[in-house]
């Protein structure tokens, strides 16, 4: 029974992936520092709590870029002993903890909307709707999220990057935690007050379950969830048909951030000398690494068959 390995060469800083993943980081970084100063001041200065809410919404997300840019850039150093297999596990962590501040910012949201509403029904408040350039920031927010978001989602899904996926998805929130603010500030001017606030504690909601979804996709990658069944089917309709593994006994693979490691048992013809073996785990390593995106690392193991008895 011989291990064989095979390792694709793994990201180094300069690496197309680790250049996109930084460039996304960057733009994104930029464009919330902007928007958080833009929408914070021009909510507070036309008294608009919906634009206010994105605004705050903003500022965190300035928080989340500079998280995930530390942990892109730590998940791309070289492997080394301790790490064998790279560390992009730190691109999980790092959309671990954009997952919880989306969720976090957003119980802070509703919350603020929510003491809005009720000063406006107590009559605490004398809110009458804001000005005119809380819309016009507001929509200009709408058309610069949807240009992010669609360009994020495409580095994301290149790279396989989960903290890049995790920002896209904040752009994606921030489309409608912006759309909420255009409604909310719409029909304040038009005699409806309450309706600002009622957008601000909308968008908590859309933040919320945005929010969790990181979490949950994040901590799926940290609990070495596999497509086990799938993965499984797709390496036999890669080695069975050639002929020459007889049997597959056993497939099992483990995540390493967004890539696999998979161990491997296949059963060979028992009258086949030791080197002829050797060929037949290479072949394998080779289909498998060369036919499935995220595989890193292939290790063989091979028996004869049919077993002795």
């Amino acid at each position: 029974m011989i291990p064989q390995a095979v390792d694709k060469p793994s990201d180094t800083h300069t690496s197309p992936r680790a250049r996109q993943g930084a460039q996304a980081v960057a733009i994104g970084l930029i464009t919330n520092i902007l928007l958080a100063a833009l929408k914070t001041s021009i909510g507070i200065i036309a008294h608009s709590p919906a634009l206010l809410a994105d605004g705050i919404n903003s500022t965190s997300d300035v928080a989340y870029y500079i998280i995930v840019s530390i942990f892109v850039h730590l998940a791309n150093k070289p492997a080394d002993e301790d790490h064998p297999y790279g560390h992009s596990q730190l691109e999980s962590i790092g959309a671990l903890l954009v997952g919880s501040f989306v969720v976090t910012t957003a119980v802070a949201i509703f919350w603020n909307s929510l003491d809005t509403i009720f000063d406006l029904i107590s009559g605490v408040s004398n809110y009458q709707g804001a000005s005119l350039i809380a819309l016009w920031v507001a929509l200009f927010t709408v058309l610069l999220k949807i240009v992010l978001t669609i360009y994020t989602r495409s580095i994301g899904t290149r790279t396989r990057n989960s903290a890049i996926m995790a920002l896209a998805y904040d752009h994606r929130n921030d489309i409608f935690s912006a759309c909420a603010a255009v409604i909310g500030i719409t029909l304040g001017r038009a005699g409806y007050p309450w309706v600002d606030p009622l957008a601000g504690a909308l968008v908590a909601f859309v933040i919320l379950r945005t929010g969790i979804n990181i979490l949950r996709e994040s901590t799926s990658d940290l609990m070495d969830t596999v497509p086990g069944k799938a993965l499984r089917r797709q390496v036999e309709e890669l080695i069975l048909p050639d002929g020459r593994v007889r049997h597959i006994d056993a497939v099992r693979a483990h995540r390493f951030g967004p890539y696999l490691v998979i161990n491997i048992t296949v059963c060979v013809d028992g009258n086949l000398t030791v080197r002829e073996g050797d060929r037949i785990a290479t072949w394998v390593e080779q289909q498998l690494i060369a036919n499935i995106p995220s595989l890193r690392t292939v290790h063989v193991h091979y028996h004869p068959y049919p077993h002795p008895q």
